[in-house]
């Protein structure tokens, strides 16, 4: 058994969500500076270590019309880096929107803090792959 990790991938941070042994939920994990980046990398690689996590799914931020735009590919070349792991990419569209209002809705005050719009990205990242599996 397995779990799958999340990333939202970020200019300065990286959200971290990951599923449970069933691949039915996703939760919170963390979230970390992307810079620098080998400490990143390494952070990432702990955790899925930590987590018997076999499979990283990264949010890409496509352009509304589907292209990739630069970020979306700064995200998919940070991805890339990533060794050991099956890396797969998943659209995350209008996913930090979507995490403020969840967050609202659970009255939780993210103006302070960033990284929890990122963790829940990262999640709403994570369940749009769960529920395609």
């Amino acid at each position: 058994m397995y779990k799958v990790m999340a990333l939202d991938i970020g200019t300065k941070r990286i959200g971290i969500a990951l599923s449970d042994y069933l691949l039915m939920l996703a939760n919170g994990h963390s979230c970390i500076p992307r810079e620098p980046e080998s400490e990143a990398l390494e952070k990432i690689s702990s955790i899925a270590k930590e987590n018997n996590v076999k499979k990283i799914v990264a949010g890409i931020p496509l352009n509304m019309d589907g292209t990739r735009g630069a970020q979306a590919q700064d995200c998919k070349d940070f991805a890339s880096k990533i060794s050991g792991y099956e890396i797969i990419f998943e659209d995350e569209r209008l996913t930090s929107e979507a995490a403020e209002e969840n967050l609202r809705e659970k009255k939780i005050d993210f103006r302070k803090n960033k990284g929890l719009v990122d963790i829940e990205s990262a999640c709403i990242i994570l369940e749009q792959y769960l529920s395609r599996k």
